[in-house]
């Protein structure tokens, strides 16, 4: 099932002015754009010929040297250096550091360690004593005694607040409660009152000057610019709206024109590089230069193969032949020297030797022998 298309918006119509400018834009662009896009396009063909001929190959090649360069060599330093160097260190470091900490941990440390602590939990245990007989009884004595001498001084302190809060309130408090309520307080509401009506009195005139910079600004600036924005500058706008457009549509007009003879063009000379070069050059290949090859693989290389080949098998069959005189004398010379080497004795492994051997469908046992 086809997805659901909207359908095409109506087209609006166009004013004279719109084709008045079209027609002659567009061929103007279209002279213009035709050289462009054509160099574009040779452009394209000679990058991509560099890329797939030049660039391509020699990246390859630089990155084989790269690697030749940089990351084998440091791959065998790394795997024939530097990971045996670490491990005879680490066997170093283990026989030269760690083992001899161990050892004096284990046989020095920790019976030192057990010493001290040994000590330690007498010296604590001294201490408790101390702590449980001596300190203890003194520190009970002294907080009793303190707590008397603080009950007498909190009763005397209690005393003296008690007379100087009376005094604080009766000399300073209820003057000042008088004070605030018969004289501070009327004088405030009257200097809030005056300072109101003087507000008030400045947000008028501020009012009644606001209302006419709005008005002086609104004949002077506003209703100028709003009559310039409506009725000059909207319609240049349009105009100009509608060039730029057109210039658009013409641009992608004769871009896509001018590709098309572009590729016409390019078509053309394809076919006559073809016919100039391409076809005369596989005429030869297929005419002279295949027949010639032929012959010289048939006449001449095919022979010095085979005589290359034939050379390499008596070559080998020599080498065979030296190889087994060579370990035939060397062989006779060690039992010349130390003499024939002993036979292993006989064991009687209670097994069937040569081809009797023991199967699934026989035996070998004396009781179920046949």
């Amino acid at each position: 099932m086809e997805p659901h298309k909207p359908p095409p918006q109506p087209r609006q119509p166009e004013g004279c002015l719109t084709v008045a400018i079209r027609v002659p834009l567009r061929i103007v662009v279209l002279v213009l754009v035709v050289p462009v896009r054509m160099a574009w396009d040779a452009l394209v063909v000679t990058g991509r010929f560099l890329r797939d001929t030049v660039l391509r190959p020699l990246g390859r090649a630089l990155l084989w040297v790269g690697k030749a360069l940089f990351i084998w060599p440091l791959v065998g330093l790394w795997r024939h250096v530097l990971v045996p160097v670490g491990k005879a260190l680490a066997w170093l470091g283990t026989v030269l550091v760690v083992v001899p900490a161990v050892w004096v941990y284990r046989y020095v440390l920790t019976p030192v360690g057990h010493a001290v602590a040994w000590l330690a939990r007498g010296v604590g245990a001294g201490l408790a004593w101390v702590y449980a007989r001596v300190l203890c009884p003194i520190g009970h004595a002294v907080t009793r005694l303190l707590r008397g001498i603080g009950a007498v001084l909190t009763a005397v302190g209690i005393g003296v607040y008690t007379a100087v809060a009376w005094l604080a309130r009766y000399l300073l408090v209820v003057p000042a409660r008088w004070l605030y309520d018969r004289i501070l307080a009327p004088v405030g509401r009257a200097v809030a009152w005056c300072v109101r009506g003087l507000g008030w009195l400045l947000g008028a005139i501020a009012t009644g000057i606001g209302v006419a910079l709005h008005w002086t600004l609104r004949v002077l600036f506003v209703l100028p610019a709003l009559a310039l924005w409506r009725w000059i500058l909207t319609p240049v706008g349009r105009i100009l709206a509608v060039v730029a457009r057109e210039v658009g549509d013409a641009l992608g007009h004769a871009w896509r024109i001018a590709g098309q003879i572009s590729r016409a063009v390019g078509r053309a000379l394809g076919t006559l590089f073809r016919w100039i070069f391409v076809e005369p050059l596989r005429w030869v290949y297929r005419t002279v230069l295949t027949p010639v090859g032929h012959l010289v693989r048939d006449a001449v290389l095919r022979p010095v193969a085979e005589g290359a080949r034939v050379v390499g098998r008596a070559v080998r069959e020599a080498l065979t032949s030296a190889r087994e005189t060579v370990r035939q004398a060397r062989a006779d010379f060690r039992r010349t020297l130390f003499g024939e080497p002993r036979r292993p004795a006989a064991v009687d492994r209670r097994e069937p030797q040569g081809p009797a051997t023991r199967t699934l469908g026989s035996s070998t046992t004396a009781l179920t022998k046949d």
